[in-house]
């Protein structure tokens, strides 16, 4: 089902549904939107502290359903990532949500609303966060890729090879997100149906044998089987033990898909990375990959 695009005094709004943020850490990002004339407004609980959480569940909660039911809310930013999705999702009413749809931006911990969503029929955006605004100039990619998602509906890529890649083309919609999240909502009511679909999957901050692990695990219950492509973002500042696992991140996941045949690419720029280009989950996609680049055709 479509979402409207957004268009210049549009109203988004902000929530913590996971890890707690402050407000100087937001204050880039209120720049930001407003350089593209969108009104922002704050949930009301964005800024309370519960442990490590932006609260607790039933704030959270509170905070993320009055935004999916205001109708004047036209895209919903997830102030930052961590931990705390999966705490609440089962707690979220979509009922006005699919009447009156909005786009739900973020990556890391939001892939678990991303694919509930999916199961709904919508699709939501892969992007950066307010948190990760802080470090960035207006004219950052991350960003402009972000609002031209937004904006348009519509992306297009070329990016460099990756020696590991596997060439060919394909069209699907795509899907996935943080690989540990994945892992966490396989065989739940949230669960990501890859069939016939393009899948992206990216992770930070795994240890080597977990990312062997979640791979199996996807492998075993036909996550990998039948995909039109699969997209690998970044697989950042793994861990290893004393005694090494042998493998780079890239090498396992090649190691558990080289017995199907869809094309593969690695080194996609998004996920917890510098370049963390938009993708627009759950839209038509085409990708090309060949010996001289990789075209991704989105939205």
């Amino acid at each position: 089902m479509k979402i409207p695009t957004l268009k210049q005094g549009d109203t988004i709004k902000i929530i913590a549904p996971a890890r707690k943020i402050s407000y100087k850490e937001l204050e880039s990002s209120l720049l930001f939107f407003k350089h593209y004339d969108l009104n922002v407004i704050l949930g009301n609980n964005i800024f309370n502290e519960f442990h490590q959480f932006a609260g607790t569940d039933e704030e959270r909660t509170a905070d993320f359903q009055e935004a999916l039911d205001n109708p004047n809310v036209k895209a919903i930013f997830c102030a930052r990532g961590g931990y705390g999705n999966l705490r609440i999702i089962d707690n979220l009413n979509f009922t006005s949500f699919k009447k009156n749809p909005k786009w739900i931006c973020g990556y890391s911990d939001t892939t678990v609303v991303h694919a509930h969503l999916q199961q709904l029929g919508f699709p939501s955006l892969h992007c950066a966060m307010p948190i990760d605004m802080a470090n960035m100039e207006i004219d950052n990619e991350s960003i402009t890729s972000m609002m031209n998602a937004l904006f348009n509906g519509k992306l297009h890529y070329t990016i460099n090879p990756h020696p590991l890649n596997k060439s060919g083309s394909a069209k699907g919609k795509l899907c996935g997100g943080n690989l540990s999240i994945l892992y966490a909502i396989n065989n739940s009511v949230s669960d990501s149906d890859t069939k016939n679909k393009i899948l992206f999957i990216e992770d930070v901050d795994e240890y080597l044998y977990h990312i062997d692990r979640m791979m199996l695990n996807l492998k075993r219950s036909n996550k990998l089987s039948h995909l039109k492509a699969l997209i690998v973002g970044g697989m950042s500042k793994m861990n290893d033990n004393i005694i090494p696992y042998g493998l780079q991140a890239e090498e396992i996941i090649l190691e558990h898909t080289k017995d199907f045949d869809y094309p593969i690419c690695f080194g996609f720029p998004a996920g917890h990375i510098q370049l963390n280009k938009a993708l627009l989950l759950g839209t038509d996609t085409e990708i090309i990959i060949n010996e001289n680049n990789v075209q991704l055709i989105n939205g």
